[in-house]
Order: C-alpha cells, then structure tokens, then sequence
C-alpha cells in the first residue's frame, strides 16, 4: 500500500487570504509543526497590520497550509510556513511562496529572506528551489532548542 503522505503530486490549490474564522485549522497545522507555535494572538496581530500578508492553501475547501510574510518596503520577510503533514510534497509549500512572491512583485519588492532551522533539510530545499541561498547563521536563534537559523536571501 502507497503512504499518500509521501507521494509528490501536484494537487488542485486555491489560495486566498487568512481571515480569523481560519484560526482553528490554521492553528492546528501550527501546532502540529512547530516545537515553538504561533498562538492565536499572533496570529490575530498579524493579520492587523498592513505590511503583513496571510494566505492559507485549500484543497477543496479544507485548508491545508498557510504562509505569513511582511512587505516592507522593497524586501519580502517570510515569517511563517506550514503545510499540513497529510498534505507534504504535494505543491502546497510551493503555491504559497508563489503567492508570496506574486503579491510582492506586485508591490515593488525586489528581494526576500527568511531564517530556517538549520535541520530542516525539506524546507531548506524548497527555498533554494525558489532561488534563497543562504547568507548567514544566527547562533542560538531558535530558544526552544538552541539551534542556529540560516539566514537565506533571493532575488526576484
């Protein structure tokens, strides 16, 4: 029997904008992957502010990812990635950094970085796949391991 959890197939994704009704899912897909999780508050906060954008994944109607990142003037902060883990590899990460860099571009950012754990192979991957290298390290970044994060920068 084949885990459908691991197949990498594109799946049919609409994307559209977080609004608070989302929380429940959204939260989670959050808490499901992350030692650290963004609360409700957090969230809450984020989608308040103009220079920051929330999109959320849907496969027919059910959400299964969702992306939070800043525009602030010319440079593109992701801030938040998560896919949920019955929908990994299936194009979801990758429609909603095309998302990201779409809404951008179109509001004249040029560039995006982005800091990661230094462990997570699969979305290092993915960001190099979008064109990030990375610049640099912060030591000790992540406080609820102590891991380093890599900084990682592209040009669009």
């Amino acid at each position: 029997m084949e885990d459908k959890s691991i197949v990498d197939t594109a799946v049919d994704i609409e994307t559209r904008d977080m609004i608070v009704d989302d929380m429940e899912d959204v939260l989670s897909i959050e808490r499901a992957s992350f030692p650290t999780p963004w609360s409700e508050g957090m969230f809450l906060e984020e989608m308040k502010h103009p220079f920051c954008h929330d999109l959320v994944g849907l496969v027919e109607g059910q959400i299964v990812g969702y992306i939070s990142f800043a525009i602030v003037y010319d440079e593109i902060h992701l801030r938040n990635l998560a896919v949920h883990k019955d929908w990994k590899r299936r194009s979801i990460a990758s429609k909603l950094l095309s998302g990201m860099i779409n809404i951008s571009s179109g509001r004249g950012a040029s560039y995006g970085v982005l800091e990661v754990r230094r462990s997570n192979e699969a979305a290092l991957g993915l960001y190099k796949k979008f064109g990030f290298v990375v610049k640099g390290t912060r030591p000790f970044y992540y406080t609820d391991t102590g891991e380093a994060a890599l900084i990682m920068w592209a040009d669009f």
